[in-house]
């Protein structure tokens, strides 16, 4: 800080006699400076203390900021500080005053040139977004992802803009720049719908756990928050939301209670709406299929098959919640099953086709709760009885014993081959006799029925002719 005593001349001039460093300790002797030049340095100054005075106030400036400041701070600062001569030109203060006004509405537009705001509005209707200087009136324009093609819309006189029946395409950011084109204001559009009636579907794998899911009935496009509950008829406790896999979940229900209540809210920008569903835990109670299954042959037994499997893991191995099995089989290629129930997680068929291939499933459902529901079958498994591969080996004749050729008599096979000449004869006049019996008894059926046909045909004739002469009898006069 420098410091020191001032004189007044008569001429209108101060004179600064002696001036201490406190610093350096160092003394500074400075020429007389004529009083206008004084107050025009003392503007000068209060101007750049004044365009310092426009940084941000937050520590982290981007490298932009200091660029878009560093020219007006140094020309008003350092001609000031370290060239006071030159102020005394009218045209470096043309100059000066030309640079600090002109960088203004850059510095500006940096600053502010970010989205300001999120704004939401409904699909299909009319959305306004106001510009900053809505007050003032002063024209503005709008600018869409930096660029002035906009969609259907409208600007009021207060500078707002107005988009009429605004589709999907007219997401994105608005900019509301004045006159000047600085920025005023930044906003980014989204459009959407207000939340509608969720479908909601439970499922009970077992008594202590109940998961609920829900399918959204009208498409939001929006971000949205679930908020879920569960009642027994007398308090509510939370269901625990998952909202990427849209559920929630329930540790530990009243399982007694025979109808519970789910509420859902679904909220997002444009509104909230409650969903409830009644939840009947006992018709619900679906296990998971068994797991594990296997299909086994038994050793000596080709008709028999070993099928095993193990309790779903979602069930509490408890003997309060006993499980029944339903297992069904068939060979391979059958349109029919076999079927058997079992409480045990295995059981041994009886009744197998042997060397076939047969198919396997299983099934479960809570033994006590007769209206809860069967799980899923199990995947198919293939399984074949045992067989026995061992085959008997062929008699092998000594190679040392000799064997004498033995002629073959053409007498012996003559008789033979003429009785099977005679054999193939008479079973031919065999068939020749019954093809004659049967033309004639089919020629003696034939003929009966048209002897049949001729008397009933003479018949109506006579009969006719009896009639005619009748007719004539009748018309004669008497």
């Amino acid at each position: 800080m420098s410091y020191g005593k001032r004189t007044q001349m008569k001429d209108g001039h101060t004179q600064t006699n002696e001036t201490k460093d406190k610093a350096d300790g160092n003394r500074v002797t400075v020429r007389a400076r004529p009083l206008s030049q004084v107050i025009d340095i003392r503007r000068l100054q209060r101007r750049s203390s004044l365009l310092s005075g426009l940084v941000p106030p937050s520590s982290s400036w981007l490298l932009s900021d200091f660029v878009a400041l560093f020219p007006r701070y140094f020309v008003s600062s350092v001609i000031v500080s370290k060239m006071p001569g030159l102020l005394f030109s009218p045209v470096c203060l043309t100059v000066i005053w030309f640079l600090s006004w002109s960088l203004c509405p850059s510095c500006a537009q940096i600053w502010t040139d970010e989205v300001s705001g999120e704004q939401y509005g409904r699909l299909e209707s009319n959305v306004t977004l106001a510009c900053n200087n809505s007050e003032i009136r002063l024209p503005v324009s709008w600018h869409l992802s930096h660029s002035t093609v906009l969609p259907w819309h409208q600007v009021t006189p207060n500078g707002s803009l107005v988009l009429l029946h605004a589709n999907h395409s007219a997401q994105g950011t608005y900019s509301c720049y004045d006159n000047s084109g600085r920025l005023l204001r930044s906003i980014k559009l989204r459009l959407g719908h207000p939340p509608g009636r969720l479908t909601i579907s439970c499922q009970v794998p077992n008594h202590t756990h109940v998961r609920c899911s829900w399918v959204e009935t009208v498409k939001t496009f929006l971000p949205a928050e679930y908020n879920a509950s569960f009642s027994n008829g007398k308090e509510w406790s939370p269901c625990i939301v998952d909202v990427t896999q849209k559920h929630c979940d329930v540790v530990h229900p009243a399982f007694w209670q025979p109808i519970h209540t789910l509420r859902i809210t679904e909220t997002n920008a444009l509104g909230s709406k409650n969903t409830t569903a009644s939840v009947k835990l006992h018709e619900l109670l679906k296990p998971d299929p068994p797991e594990s299954v296997l299909v086994n042959e038994l050793e000596g037994y080709p008709k028999k098959l070993l099928i095993s499997w193990r309790f779903p893991s979602s069930w509490p191995q408890h003997d309060a919640f006993p499980l029944i099995f339903h297992i069904r089989y068939r060979p391979q290629g059958s349109m029919f099953w076999s079927e058997i129930y079992s409480l045990d997680n295995s059981i041994v068929i009886w009744d197998a086709l042997a060397g076939h291939l047969h198919q396997v499933q299983v099934r479960t459902r809570d033994e006590i709760n007769a209206e809860s529901q069967w799980s899923e079958w199990s995947p198919l498994l293939l399984g074949r009885p045992w067989e026995d591969y061992t085959t008997p080996e062929p008699d092998v004749e000594p190679e040392d014993i000799f064997t004498p050729p033995t002629k073959s008599k053409p007498e012996a096979s003559t008789p033979k081959s003429r009785g099977s000449k005679h054999g193939d004869e008479g079973n031919l006049g065999l068939v020749i006799l019954l093809v004659l019996f049967s033309v004639v008894i089919l020629t003696t059926i034939f003929s009966l029925i048209f002897v049949v046909w001729m008397r009933q045909r003479r018949r109506d004739h006579a009969t006719k002719q009896e009639l005619t002469s009748m007719v004539k009898m009748k018309s004669i006069p008497i």
